[in-house]
């Protein structure tokens, strides 16, 4: 799930002295705790922006532990897919199961009892649709992302439709209905990724092709594919971004928040355009990092 997810930082560490500390450490990784967080805040604003009238809270806290369940389990069932060429990369060969701290088939049912009782948790608690849609996401994770990355560059849009249905599931929890403020949400989700996702692509493209992942076009060897990709979705993203306000969403506070948020992540996809090198791609990562939450806040905050 939530691809935005997957690629990112660098594993918790796990080796403390006590039993119980390792194995809370290695749940966080398997799980990926930290950004397993990011889809219960995108599923926490699709709620508030798809909520008419008073917040409820109690609906609200339901369909984020939903939500947060299926995003681990894809999280766990991802590494049980991926573990032996996870012990290839540098920055993955220290997780629970490359390096033998945990069994796979602990990790198997461990990641299918999450994910079943994920999608249970919302069909009872929230709704059947919202429920649907936690199980595309995890199963697009899982059964199309996951197998493309070793075969074309386009696994990282179609993990980008994973990553971007949380905030959908948040919107249909609180407003059973698939309508035009679910899509701008998703737009939103979308189009950010992939700027996020190419960045990373792009600094860590040597463990990548070592560990057989086509995460960039085979023959961008300069990069100006991958940079101009990416300045072209955060142009996207700029677009989608106006939509809630045009909408009557949002009000023209959010219009001039947005501006400059977006303005700041043009600057940097144009930067990784003209230099291509790490430092740049670096910058437009944490930028996108920055973008996010500010961006859904400031839609929470300004929402009419």
């Amino acid at each position: 799930m939530n691809r935005v997810t997957q690629e990112v930082v660098v594993p918790l560490e796990v080796a403390h002295d006590e039993p119980e500390s390792r194995l809370m450490g290695d749940l966080m990784v398997l799980t990926k705790a930290r950004l397993s967080l990011l889809v219960i805040v995108t599923t926490f604003v699709g709620f508030c922006m798809g909520t008419r009238g008073k917040l409820e809270w109690l609906p609200l806290i339901s369909v984020t532990i939903g939500t947060a369940l299926a995003a681990a389990a894809a999280a766990v069932l991802n590494q049980y897919m991926e573990s032996h060429v996870d012990r290839l990369m540098e920055r993955t060969r220290h997780r629970p199961l490359p390096a033998g701290r945990m069994k796979p088939g602990i990790a198997l049912w461990f990641g299918i009892a999450l994910a079943a009782a994920g999608v249970a948790w919302l069909w009872f608690a929230a709704n059947a649709m919202s429920a649907y849609l936690a199980a595309a996401t995890v199963a697009i994770y899982l059964f199309f992302y996951t197998p493309l990355k070793r075969k074309t560059s386009l696994c990282t849009v179609v993990g980008a439709v994973s990553g971007a249905i949380p905030p959908v599931i948040g919107w249909t929890a609180a407003h059973p209905s698939l309508d035009f403020g679910a899509w701008i949400l998703f737009g939103i989700l979308f189009t950010w990724q992939m700027p996020h996702f190419l960045a990373i692509a792009w600094m860590y493209r040597d463990e990548y092709r070592q560990a057989g992942f086509v995460m960039l076009q085979r023959d961008d060897l300069s990069g100006c594919a991958t940079a101009m990709q990416s300045l072209l979705f955060t142009l996207g993203l700029t677009a989608i971004t106006l939509a809630p306000f045009f909408a009557g969403l949002n009000n023209s506070a959010f219009l001039v928040g947005a501006c400059a948020l977006d303005a700041a992540m043009l600057f940097c996809a144009a930067r990784f355009l003209f230099l291509r090198n790490r430092p740049s791609a670096r910058g437009l990562f944490f930028a996108s990092i920055i973008y996010l939450p500010l961006i859904l806040g400031l839609m929470v905050f300004t929402k009419v």
